[in-house]
């Protein structure tokens, strides 16, 4: 896009700016206020100048796409085609332009949520789950099996040859917790303390570094197998969990309310994700690269921080994170064009009590409440989290929505 400007226009601009500079600059020889524009201008003309083609440039160029009704995708590269002083400025402004969405009927979008409710053996299971997150081991003389705890050293090769990681001393393994490689935890089921065996595991085709899909042999020194016990279920094991009165019973209903809450919430992600995912296989949008680049950028740099980089050569490879680029982008635009088409305003009621939830899990609620609402990109981050359930609940308003019966274990993934 090409755009001129009058060299009136610039050189008003540059005068009054002058007249400004002219009442507070000071300059030797002349008294605060008193220094003559003529003075000003052979002192700070230039740089006035460049100041002012800057805005004007900034400003002409929104006045533009305003009028053409066109909406950029990010800031322009700008050419300057006339800057002598006295002409008209010319500039050309090279950017890209979000494209019109037209979205598909809402009403086509079909969605199935989750019917379902905790049940009293729900609640029996999570029991269970929590008596197995402390168990105590016993040291038995009989051969292992699932649950009991191993005790080995090992030292593993490949082709005859070490490995990085291959050796390891005095490391515990559960069988059947799964944290260690299939083949590995099967291997030793049935061994003895103080026997000497060896197993053969092979690396499977995801694994890292050199290893994938190769065959590796262990040799393994049993030092120990320990059988597993679980604590009983009292009063004791009650207030290991803070329930000081009430005991078992108090426990029970403290965990399904628990549970209720963690179960209405994954509820609500699983519509959630059936929403963006109709949303993006029923709209076809051509995405920008400039805002496809740029979520990369975004997401490369959060997992390098999170990976705890030190240097450049650590970032993660841009391709790792197109895919996810991609669909970000897509659902910003195609959310973004909703809100705008049916007219959403975001919910400060819901902002506010959002800020409420987030603030009572800290030790100074009213401080922590005080501080997120004063900080204006956590204001924005949240305003936009509560318009993006609002998107949500309005699509599932004029969505074919039907109820699915579901299970606790089914929707919340449990034992997986």
């Amino acid at each position: 896009m090409e755009v001129q400007v009058p060299a009136e226009r610039i050189q008003k601009a540059v005068d009054e700016r002058l007249q400004k500079l002219s009442r507070t600059v000071r300059l030797k020889g002349f008294r605060p206020g008193k220094v003559p524009v003529k003075v000003v201008r052979q002192q700070f003309g230039d740089q006035v100048r460049q100041e002012v083609l800057g805005d004007v440039v900034q400003s002409t160029f929104a006045e533009a796409v305003s009028q053409e009704k066109l909406t950029p995708a990010g800031g322009p590269r700008i050419e300057p085609l006339n800057l002598e002083q006295g002409g008209d400025l010319k500039y050309r402004a090279t950017f890209e332009i979000i494209p019109p969405i037209q979205l598909a009927p809402i009403e086509n979008l079909q969605i199935a949520r989750p019917l379902v409710e905790v049940t009293s053996s729900d609640v029996d299971m999570m029991i269970q789950n929590l008596r197995e997150q402390r168990p105590t081991y016993t040291a038995v003389e009989r051969e292992a099996k699932e649950t009991d705890r191993v005790t080995i050293d090992f030292e593993g090769t490949v082709d005859g040859q070490a490995f990085e990681g291959n050796k390891g001393e005095n490391i515990a393994i559960v069988i059947g917790a799964g944290r260690m490689l299939p083949d590995f935890e099967a291997g030793l089921k049935g061994t003895k303390s103080g026997q000497q065996t060896s197993l053969e595991v092979t690396f499977p085709n995801n694994y890292p570094a050199d290893l994938a899909g190769k065959s590796a042999v262990f040799s393994i020194n049993v030092k120990s197998v320990e059988e597993r016990q679980l604590p009983e279920l009292d009063d004791a094991f009650s207030k290991s969990f803070g329930i000081e009165q009430g005991g078992v019973d108090q426990l029970r209903k403290e965990v399904e309310e628990n549970m209720k809450t963690e179960l209405a919430d994954a509820v609500r992600s699983n519509v959630k994700k059936q929403v963006m995912d109709g949303l993006l296989a029923a709209n076809q949008v051509e995405l920008p690269k400039t805002m496809v680049d740029t979520q990369v950028r975004e997401l490369q740099m959060d997992a390098a921080r999170r990976m705890g980089a030190r240097d450049a050569s650590q970032i993660p490879p841009a391709e790792n994170f197109t895919d996810a680029a991609r669909r970000r982008v897509a659902l910003t635009l195609l959310v973004s064009e909703l809100v705008r088409a049916a007219d959403i305003k975001v919910n400060q009621s819901q902002v506010f009590a959002k800020f409420q939830e987030l603030a009572q899990q800290l030790d100074d609620p009213a401080q922590a409440l005080q501080t997120y609402r004063q900080n204006p990109q956590i204001q924005r981050q949240m305003e936009a989290s509560v318009l993006e359930d609002q998107v949500v609940e309005w699509v599932v308003q004029h969505a074919r929505v039907s109820d699915k019966a579901s299970t606790f274990k089914e929707v919340m993934n449990f034992g997986a």
